[in-house]
Order: structure tokens, then sequence, then C-alpha cells
């Protein structure tokens, strides 16, 4: 069973999770509401995706 040499120091742990954290989320203003939504995700205002009613809204 292969044991590591010497302990991976903290920094060099560090260095390597270095690209590990997470982005922040982007969006996109919608052509038809003018609301803002992610890309590629289902309007929950509307229920639209890709000009096609996916999901029927509910009335409040």
């Amino acid at each position: 069973m292969a044991v590591p040499k010497r302990k991976v120091s903290p920094s060099r742990r560090n260095m390597r999770r270095s690209h590990h954290a997470l982005g922040a989320n982007s969006f996109i203003e919608d052509k038809d509401s003018g609301e803002l939504r992610r890309p590629h995700h289902v309007d929950l205002k509307t229920g639209m995706y890709k000009g096609r009613q996916v999901l029927t809204v509910k009335e409040d």
C-alpha cells in the first residue's frame, strides 16, 4: 500500500484546491418579459423555455 513520504503542507493543499471555488451565478435579461433569469433554465414566472410553454403558471 502506498504511503506518503511527508505530510502535505497546508499551503500546498490549498494551492491544489485553488480552482475549487464556486463562481458567481450568471443571469440574462429575458427577451419577452425583461426579467432576469438563469440561462438554459425555465422562466418560473411565465413557464416559458426556448419560446415554448412548458409549465402552467399558478395564479396567486
